[in-house]
């Protein structure tokens, strides 16, 4: 590795998963801080950089011209010191199932910031555990992106599972104008709810129990729920899902098949994830909040409420006061929720 430098922002990242790492990349794209971060994933079975989060790091310094130190596999550690930002039209390619959302979610935001727009085409998984499946991003994630005065377009061109991946989605970004602040404190009223279970090359069986099991736990007709097929995949796979939209926001909860866990656990889990949300009053789901903090940030002001503070939130904010002279506060309001508010 390099030598240190007192220019270097300096990052631990053992209490941290890849959310740190990408993060970190995100904003020092944005901010030109250069970061050394250390003990990568330091607390995970298997530490270090894996496939995945290789492909945001190469993905981030092919968009901003970066100098990297520490891009190999199973590396601990990294220095990332950014050079400009270029729009383009940009092919990055996992080279298996890990997820084309995070990387996606990575460059993003640096690509808001150029000076034109810009083309993505990632290929990997679309639908991962731990991961924010396609949908959740074009429907729930992207709607209050453009709140903030962004234009992202995105399009499901094949769908990809762990583990062979195989998926592929694209999308258009235009460069933003002006970052506005979003107050996002109710949800409206309630328009439509929806299950969906996408299956590929699975036995039917499967994917009625996941709808038997988690119309049972919301109380919802089976008929509210759509099998659809997602034969294009290259490998079996299948995802729940399972959303409420509302005038101001929509929340989607996902189970995501894995090997050794049952229809009826991969269904209970979504469900009851949907089933606290609609319990709360608050309008952001946990993962939404997540992926708000950066907009927010950049807005340097703004206010949302949600349903809980996750080690994630807590772990965001704390970086992104490293990078960016803002200040989050939370406050719990009288229903229970969160309140998070931004100020420069």
């Amino acid at each position: 590795m390099s030598n240190p430098s007192s220019s270097l922002l300096q990052i631990s990242g053992e209490a941290g998963g890849g959310q740190l790492l990408r993060s970190s990349l995100s904003l020092s794209m944005v901010t030109g801080h250069p970061f050394r971060i250390t003990n990568i994933r330091g607390k995970r079975s298997k530490p270090g950089l894996m496939r995945q989060h290789l492909t945001c790091v190469k993905a981030a310094a092919e968009v901003c011209n970066a100098v990297v130190d520490g891009a190999e596999l199973g590396s601990m550690e990294l220095v990332f010191a950014p050079g400009k930002i270029t729009a383009g039209d940009y092919a990055f390619h996992i080279g298996s199932g890990g997820s084309t959302t995070l990387v996606f979610q990575t460059v993003l935001p640096a690509l808001l910031h150029a000076e034109r727009e810009s083309t993505l085409r990632i290929e990997g998984g679309t639908h991962n555990p731990l991961a924010p499946p396609f949908e959740f991003i074009a429907e729930c994630f992207l709607p209050v992106l453009q709140s903030f005065g962004a234009q992202v377009s995105v399009s499901l061109e094949k769908h990809g599972f762990m583990q062979a991946g195989g998926g592929m989605f694209t999308a258009t970004i235009s460069p933003i104008k002006k970052w506005k602040k979003i107050m996002l404190l109710e949800r409206g009223a309630l328009e439509t709810r929806f299950g969906r279970v996408l299956h590929a090359h699975l036995h039917r069986d499967i994917a009625e129990r996941e709808i038997t099991t988690a119309a049972k736990i919301l109380d919802w007709p089976k008929d509210e729920f759509e099998l659809r097929y997602a034969n294009d995949s290259v490998g079996p796979g299948n995802a729940l899902l399972l959303g409420a939209r509302f005038a101001q926001i929509c929340e989607i909860s996902t189970g995501i098949a894995q090997m050794g866990k049952s229809a009826e656990a991969v269904a209970t889990s979504a469900a009851k994830g949907l089933r606290s949300y609609l319990a709360s009053s608050a309008p952001v789901g946990v993962h939404l909040a997540d992926q708000l903090l950066l907009p927010m940030a950049f807005a340097g002001a703004g206010e949302f409420q949600t349903v809980a503070i996750s080690n994630h939130i807590q772990t965001n904010m704390t970086l992104i006061e490293k990078f960016l002279p803002v200040k989050f506060e939370v406050q719990d309001n009288a229903q229970g929720c969160k309140h998070i508010r931004v100020s420069a």
